[in-house]
């Protein structure tokens, strides 16, 4: 978040007469879904940092049923502001045929905290999906019981990571020892009296990121025994220190082991590189990923990391700040290092005049090649009377991948459900109906959260894949899986975290486009050399497969 202003103007990049029909399209299933949520920042239009960066979701399957349940994370009164009946997280429990029960009191998830970010996972391998909620203040481990009910396991456990201004986070092995640890990151030391001094000076924009000293971000190591030790300044990660926003980890120099890609909002990204043994060193500008292709440091807001190009390698998209263009850098060899291709892929071209929050890499057309979601949305109400090309209720965007280096803007063939204005943040993305193609769940502010069913109808073929380690964690976090079909490969990697502040994607779909069978499964265990090889499967269906003892 950048403030300056910018004088673009915005253009959609759709040719209805040149190019294909879209067959990617949505239908607003919000109201029959029953999830009502309504996000609350608590302010007092102040515009502090705290209240205007938003939140996001966390999707997983919280009671093991096979369908994916849905948590949102609230804010709080801040200082000024009295609220009446103080907001709440809230939890959805999927109840098939994409409805979903209210399950937030009768869980334990009742968090009254300032949320801003949450994610998932199996911390202590029984079986059962934990969550950990990133806050404005102390963070929250919430141990899932198996009965329906979460405990807060957050002081035993040894996770609170003081009293900071939480952004995204993460569980990774990073070590692969079968134990998940726990990347937090950590936005800035904001200070209400500071804001308070510098607000009236601070015109047209309200202070904001560059105000304000950013903090280290933190690193828990997971001893096995439901405890975790804090190695932030012996693991290398203290070392620096950034204003982090979206963060994303995965083995993006293909050795086997988990690095950790940070976007920073206004400062250079940070990559941190580990050694095999969960020691990093911090390499954004050796690798190419620091900043743009000009080299400026952008808003950087939320990340994602998938295979765009089909080569094998993860790349990484990042969303950023008006007037900026989101980048997309290009994993371009098995070491690791990237290229800046933003300009060439014209993935964020049509979004470039609004702030870009919430970001999922998906396949939404089942075509075989990774499309985009971007939630777009400013964050001061009045900005359509500073920035006349943007608004603080825009329209998110879909871009589709045409398979030929170079993605164009579906929004409109999308359905009028891509035609809602919202100022939204967070993006869940996963298949909530089970029925084989990606849905979406958006936090918007100061309106109620959108629920999009994927109404594709088309013939394209797929395959979801429900991993469960055994030596590596139950989570599989990390793992990865080749599909060989019709004479190309799909590539796939579990990740934890994703997109702004949020989780999605326990359970990893794969286009197909139209080939009748899957030639060749090989499944990469995180600890394991050899892969798990299946042969001559079947499309249109979930597997669940569990790691060889």
């Amino acid at each position: 978040m950048i403030m300056k202003a910018g004088m673009l103007c915005f253009v959609w990049a759709l040719n209805l007469c040149d190019d294909p029909p879209s067959v990617i399209s949505f239908r607003d299933a919000t109201k029959d879904s029953q999830i009502a949520f309504r996000y609350e920042n608590g302010g007092t239009d102040q515009y502090y940092l705290v209240e205007i960066v938003g939140a996001g979701v966390c999707l997983f399957d919280a009671d093991g049923d096979g369908l994916i349940d849905v948590y949102m994370v609230n804010g709080a009164a801040l200082p000024g502001r009295t609220i009446e009946v103080p907001p709440s997280d809230q939890f959805f429990l999927n109840r098939g045929g994409l409805k979903f029960t209210e399950h937030t009191e009768a869980s334990g998830l009742k968090e009254h905290n300032y949320g801003v970010g949450a994610t998932a996972a199996d911390f202590d391998n029984d079986g059962f999906v934990d969550l950990y909620i990133s806050n404005f203040g102390p963070k929250v481990l919430m141990h899932n019981n198996g009965d329906g009910t979460f405990s807060d396991v957050t002081a035993v456990a040894g996770v609170a990571d003081g009293d900071e201004f939480g952004a995204v986070v993460i569980f990774l092995d990073i070590d692969n020892d079968g134990n998940l640890d726990l990347f937090v990151g950590n936005y800035l030391d904001f200070d209400f009296k500071r804001h308070d001094e510098l607000a009236p000076k601070s015109i047209p924009y309200p202070p904001g990121p560059r105000d304000f000293r950013p903090t280290p971000d933190s690193l828990f190591y997971n001893n096995g025994d439901g405890t975790f030790s804090d190695i932030s300044q012996s693991s290398g990660i203290r070392k620096t220190a950034g204003p982090s926003m979206g963060v994303v980890a995965a083995d993006f120099d293909m050795d086997g082991d988990v690095d950790i890609f940070v976007g920073c909002d206004g400062e250079p990204n940070l990559y941190y590189q580990n050694d095999g043994t969960g020691k990093f060193t911090e390499e954004a500008l050796l690798v190419g990923v620091a900043t743009d292709l000009r080299g400026r440091a952008n808003g950087s807001m939320g990340v994602d990391a998938a295979d765009i190009n089909g080569d094998g390698l993860l790349d990484l998209v990042v969303t950023n700040y008006m007037d900026q263009l989101m980048e997309v850098f290009r994993n371009s060899k098995p070491g690791g290092f990237f290229d800046d291709v933003s300009s060439t892929l014209k993935l964020g071209k049509d979004v470039k005049p609004h702030v870009n929050w919430g970001v999922g890499l998906v396949d939404f057309d089942l075509d075989g090649d990774i499309d985009a979601y971007i939630c777009n949305g400013h964050f001061l109400k009045h900005a359509k009377s500073i920035e006349p090309n943007t608004d603080y209720a825009v329209p998110n965007c879909v871009m589709e991948n045409m398979g030929n280096k170079v993605f164009r803007n579906a929004s409109r063939q999308a359905g009028p459900a891509l035609q809602h204005s919202a100022s939204s943040r967070g993006g869940g993305f996963d298949d909530l109906d089970n029925d084989g193609d990606v849905d979406v769940v958006v936090v918007n502010c100061d309106t109620n959260s959108q629920v999009l069913e994927n109404s594709y109808s088309g013939t394209n073929k797929w395959l979801q894949l429900k991993l469960v380690g055994r030596k590596c964690n139950r989570s599989a976090v990390g793992a990865k899986a080749v599909l060989s079909a019709g004479g190309r490969k799909v590539f796939l990697e579990q990740v934890n975290g994703r997109g702004y502040q949020s989780y999605f994607g326990s359970v990893l779909t794969a286009g197909l486009g139209n080939v009748e069978k899957i030639d060749t499964l090989q499944i990469y265990w995180p600890n394991r050399r050899e892969p798990t090889i299946l042969n001559e499967l079947g499309v249109n269906q979930r597997l669940t497969i569990v790691e060889p003892e």
